[in-house]
């Protein structure tokens, strides 16, 4: 009974479904980084023709995002850094029983775009590279977010030693980067944030005169180190005309969209026509949406240990992933230069 109860709650028109929209909620970052803004693009392109209400709530970050949504009612999405989700699987399996119960029922839904990491220095200091963090002033940004697992992660990796209490601060973005250019208790403000962040994006020319990001140097031993985990990357001009000058190499970590492991038949119903909307929204979300959807594949990789994708929502996505598919126009042959022989032989075009 309760399979044919399931099988016609996916077939049912919506209004038959349900006498009211779902009313879920989706857990992102601040209010001025890109998850907000790419939590605001699900609401519209894909939660709202599947007929749920998504509301769209601010948060510290990552590491708040994965324990709200395991515990927080109402949140059924999030929006989680790839090494935040690790770290809690890695706490798990060393034996953290908190961890354990966070991580254990959480799933993925897809893997999304990179996230860019600024490290944000004043424009007259004399730090040139990532790698010159070492015993100086940095904000990791607040407790429970994953810029600051990200910033202590990053600084144990490269210096083989943790980021010292006294070195360290975990103020707002706006509010260390106040210190950093004020009275200047902050050498090094490190941001995660997929460009164009809004927090850069509405900065005024007189922005280079004040603060400038230090520089990647892949062949430096400790960016070696740090590569094992983070990935490198460039932060272009293009997304900060008004404050770069050239583009900035620096390192990168994957986005991901999240949920639970839900059981209840209405709960999934409700999710697989959130993944169904994705499927045929998908398209708007990348012309419309925020330039960091273009980034976006729909496809589904091998995930790592201990990571698992949502059951039903992977199989309506893997679906659709097919039929795109098969529907994409075949490419072209490419088209071969003559060789010299073949044009004396009037061979070409033939």
């Amino acid at each position: 009974m309760k399979k044919i109860c399931f099988i016609l709650c996916l077939l049912l028109p919506l209004p038959l479904l349900a006498a009211t929209r779902a009313e879920y909620k989706i857990v992102t970052a601040s209010e001025r980084g890109t998850y907000i803004q790419i939590g605001r693009d699900l609401a519209k392109w894909v939660a709202d023709p599947a007929e749920i209400n998504l509301e769209v709530l601010p948060s510290k970050g990552s590491a708040e995002n994965v324990q709200r949504l395991r515990y927080e009612p109402g949140v059924k999405l999030a929006l989680v850094q790839s090494d935040v989700y690790q770290g809690m699987l890695n706490q798990a399996s060393l034996g953290n029983h908190s961890a354990r119960q966070i991580i254990r029922p959480l799933r993925v839904i897809l893997p999304l775009y990179d996230e860019e990491i600024y490290f944000v220095t004043r424009a007259d200091s004399p730090l040139k590279f990532i790698h010159d963090m070492k015993d100086k002033k940095i904000n990791v940004g607040p407790v429970g977010s994953g810029t600051a697992l990200s910033a202590t992660t990053l600084y144990r990796l490269m210096f083989a030693q943790a980021l010292p209490d006294a070195n360290a601060s975990y103020l707002s973005n706006e509010e260390a980067l106040l210190k950093l250019t004020g009275d200047k208790s902050v050498d090094v403000v490190v941001i995660v944030a997929g460009q164009p962040a809004k927090l850069f994006a509405d900065m005024k020319p007189e922005a280079r005169q004040l603060i400038k990001l230090l520089r990647l140097d892949e062949k430096a031993p400790e960016i070696l180190r740090a590569t094992k985990t983070y990935f490198p990357a460039t932060i272009r001009t293009a997304s900060y005309p008004s404050w770069l000058a050239e583009d900035v190499p620096t390192l990168t970590v994957k986005a991901f969209l999240v949920t639970y492991d839900y059981n209840l038949q209405m709960t999934q119903a409700y999710l697989n026509r959130f993944a169904q909307a994705f499927c045929l929204n998908f398209d708007n979300l990348q012309n419309y949406g925020h330039p960091k959807w273009k980034q976006v594949k729909m496809e589904l990789p091998q995930l790592g240990k201990g990571w698992s994708y949502y059951p039903p929502m992977e199989r309506v996505l893997r679906n659709c992933i097919a039929r795109r598919t098969q529907a994409a126009p075949s490419a072209s042959p490419a088209t071969r230069e003559c060789s010299q022989q073949e044009k004396v032989l009037g061979l070409c075009g033939i």
